[in-house]
């Protein structure tokens, strides 16, 4: 990398140009307005009761009880102290989303391939190539902002490891461990994960490099230098690892005591994900085809194909308004895939792949194999359920594969390598070095086995019956012969965007041929190729993710408008949870605006999850009690919402006279089917052998009532002429919460699986819960003492850097 004032003057006029690129394509921004992302309306939803106190006292919460009958704020927006990564994450990040992220594509790939010695006309091409590439757009249509976060620091990550195996150590040290510690930071640790998959393929060819080559001291120097880098970037972003690594052994990511199904019949134990979950969204074979042509599998299951579609034929020859059959044409359910539903297909270009395979000719050794092998693998691993041999490997086999689900995903390791090698191949051309018939014997190699890819898919199409797999569904609805029409659509964007493919990769063939014989020079070649691959990506994007998507600010800031329902809830002013099973788990437009036993997360607290699966789907009211649900939404016969009352919610906390001793997990949630949750609790006594104790006197005068309510502090006033034991409808998490009665702390436990219980002494008492997790306060040290190590290797490398330079002898 090269920091001399020209140089400077260069990367500065190319980030310009990634800052207009990013701007124009989501040039609303520019009119104020905000792009609609489902999942962050969720996530609002969610983080509505954090922001909403947050806003009010300046102070961090750390737990909610608006979602989940309650859960930390870990993964909901939480900040922590001397969080120094996130300010500067939010510095480099200065657009309006979702440009910000667009932008952090672009710069972070750009810096990935500088790293490789790449010409920064070429390391441009290949940024805007990586960051128009169609699954990183649609991800930001959607909400995933965490994965575009993360995906936007990988490039970077690489950088730096590229540059220590360069021996570039000092430099290669300090973008390793900034771009680590950012990376980390954007929370989303399946993509750090697939991608550190692709770090142990990149090592283990270095290292067969390293003992051919006679390399080995440096190669373990540089592992060496490179774990140490890892080591201070995980340390600066101790408290966030800790907390979630806290969070996810209680929720569904963590390890299920578990061995029976509702129904009592066996089941295996869990310490991840279940299988089935981890393989649902698995990539079709023939579907990775859509990598070289999009609507292969036709896209989306909302696809519009406006009045050229034989859909739309066919309802006005029926005789139906053209205005009824374009707003029918306007969303067709085309996809016909293996996935059970997809935003848009994962498509990398044409011309990426047919640039991949250039590279493959060109480029030699290790820095092509690490590409190619990543490349396959991650291929191989996006299959699934239809790779089993390989995909029940890693999920048995491989540390934490199990603990992320939609392996389908694992694509956006491809969607990196794929470019990369694409840009070296064109590196490899700008070399006056290479023979001019090596150049050219590469160039017929690549485009004739690209044209082959596309026969093939041609004459695959006579294979194909174009059925999806909710095509009875849709038949029941539209009847035969329109579905018919719906075939024909999907026959017809398969053939067309077949044809499209091929053309650009004419096109593309056709410009290197051109800049090879000399016929055009460097800068005309990189303006062509960079027109074709915008034109050839951004079209695609632009089907999926428009200026339609776009709203008023307002709109995103309030995702949700509380309806009349939600209003005459609200007047409601004691504590209580609503639930809506029309929303079921899976919905956080009740947390919105209420206290909400469902949510919107892809780690659900464990114990809810089960409380579902095993009583609530079953209509056990008694569960529904304990957790004081007060309000069921329900529907009348009209279709229209109303708030029931449920009678015999059991309050915030009320005393049991009799506590139900079991054994394990199994009986402690079984139990819960023929319990009074009123009168008795169900307790683990393996857990706690010190309740010795079950029954308790209960007088008719006995009460606790909650008097002080907030996310993270909950008072209780208490009156008892008997010892006795108490139950709280709050979610019991093992870290953090502490109890209190008079102000000195005292033991609480969990009982009926998910709820705190507490023994009290006869009278009246004061009983506190307080949320303080030492988590927040040991990670914290550790953050802030690693931020300042980090900085201060910075600055002194810089500083050295710059003296090495200003006293070498000319």
């Amino acid at each position: 990398m090269n920091f001399s004032p020209k140089a400077l003057i260069t990367h500065i006029c190319v980030i310009g140009l990634f800052v207009l690129a990013s701007l124009l394509y989501f040039y609303p921004v520019l009119q104020g307005k905000a792009i609609f992302q489902s999942d962050i309306a969720q996530y609002k939803g969610m983080a509505k009761e954090r922001n909403d106190y947050k806003e009010l006292t300046g102070e961090e919460s750390y737990w909610t009880n608006s979602a989940f009958g309650g859960m930390p704020t870990y993964q909901l927006g939480a900040n922590y102290p001397h969080d120094y990564i996130k300010k500067l994450d939010h510095l480099i990040r200065f657009l309006p989303r979702p440009a910000d992220y667009l932008f952090l594509y672009f710069i972070g790939f750009y810096i990935l391939l500088l790293c490789l010695k790449v010409d920064f006309r070429l390391a441009a091409l290949g940024a805007i190539a990586f960051g128009f590439s169609t699954y990183l757009i649609i991800i930001l249509g959607v909400g995933h902002n965490a994965k575009a976060h993360a995906l936007g620091y990988i490039p970077m990550v690489f950088g730096g490891i590229i540059l220590v195996f360069r021996k570039k150590y000092l430099l290669g040290f300090i973008l390793t461990a900034l771009a680590m510690a950012l990376e980390i930071s954007a929370n989303h640790y399946q993509m750090t994960y697939y991608f550190m998959l692709l770090v142990l393929v990149l090592g283990l060819v270095y290292l067969i490099y390293a003992i051919k080559e006679k390399e080995l001291k440096h190669f373990f120097v540089s592992v060496g230098i490179l774990v140490l880098a890892v080591v201070l970037s995980i340390a600066a972003n101790a408290t966030s690892l800790m907390a979630t690594k806290e969070y996810a052994d209680w929720s569904t990511r963590g390890t299920s005591e578990l061995t029976v199904n509702p129904d009592g019949s066996p089941k295996a134990p869990s310490n991840g994900l279940d299988r089935d979950y981890i393989t649902q969204y698995s990539y079709g074979l023939a579907e990775s085809l859509n990598l070289f042509a999009p609507r292969l599998f036709g896209g989306t299951t909302g696809e519009d194909l406006g009045k050229d579609s034989k859909a739309y034929e066919y309802l006005t020859n029926q005789g139906l308004p053209p205005g009824k059959a374009l707003e029918f044409s306007s969303s067709l359910p085309l996809y016909w895939g293996d996935q059970p539903i997809v935003a848009a297909p994962a498509y990398v270009g044409a011309i990426v792949i047919f640039l991949f395979l250039l590279g493959a000719f060109l480029v030699e050794g290790k820095r092509k194999w690490w590409l190619v092998i990543g490349a396959v693998l991650s291929l191989f691993l996006s299959w699934g359920r239809h790779f089993p041999l390989l995909t029940d490997f890693m999920i048995d086999y491989f540390p934490l594969y199990n603990k992320f689900r939609a392996v389908s995903s694992i694509q956006v390791v491809l969607e990196l390598c794929l470019p990369v090698l694409g840009v070296l191949g064109l590196a490899k051309l700008f070399k006056t070095s290479v023979d001019k018939s090596e150049k050219l014997r590469a160039l017929k190699l690549s485009f004739f086995s690209t044209m082959g890819l596309g026969v093939f898919i041609f004459l695959l199409m006579g294979f194909l019956d174009f059925q999806g797999l909710r095509d009875e569904t849709y038949r029941g609805y539209f009847g035969d012969e329109l579905m018919a029409m719906i075939q024909r659509d999907r026959e017809a964007v398969y053939i067309n965007d077949t044809i499209r493919s091929l053309a650009y990769v004419i096109f593309a063939a056709t410009t290197l041929w051109f800049f090879i014989k000399e016929k055009i020079g460097r800068n005309l070649f990189v303006i062509l190729m960079g027109v074709l691959i915008v034109f050839d990506l951004v079209s695609v994007d632009r089907r999926y993710v428009n200026e339609d998507d776009f709203v008023r600010q307002r709109q995103m800031n309030e995702p949700f408008q509380a309806s009349q329902l939600d209003q005459m809830i609200q007047q409601d002013d004691s504590i209580f949870r609503v639930f809506d099973p029309q929303e079921g788990i899976n919905g956080a437009r009740t947390s919105y605006f209420h206290k909400s036993i469902g949510g919107y997360h892809a780690a659900k607290p464990r114990a809810l999850q089960d409380l579902f699966e095993y009583h609530l789907y079953q209509n056990n009211l008694q569960v529904l009690n304990m957790l004081n649900v007060k309000y069921v939404i329900q529907q009348d016969e009209e279709g229209n919402s109303f708030p029931a009352v449920n009678p015999d919610a059991n309050g915030n906390a009320w005393f049991v006279e009799q506590l139900l001793p079991v054994s394990s997990a199994n009986e402690e949630i079984l139990k819960l089917k023929d319990f009074n949750s009123k009168t008795q609790a169900v307790v683990n006594t393996r857990t706690y052998p010190s309740l010795t104790k079950t029954r308790y006197q209960l007088d008719s005068l006995a009460q606790i009532k909650l008097v002080d309510y907030r996310p993270n502090y909950l008072k209780y006033k208490s009156s008892n002429p008997n010892d006795g034991f108490a139950v709280f409808s709050e979610m019991y998490y093992p870290s953090g919460w502490d109890a209190f009665i008079d102000g000195k702390m005292e033991p609480h436990y969990k009982v009926d699986y998910a709820l705190r219980g507490i023994k009290i002494p006869a009278g009246e008492h004061e009983i506190e819960f307080k949320f303080e997790p030492n988590v927040v306060e040991t990670g914290s040290q550790i953050t802030l003492a690693a931020s300042i190590l980090l900085g201060l290797i910075i600055v002194g490398g810089f500083g050295f850097t710059l003296f090495s330079k200003n006293t070498k002898p000319e």
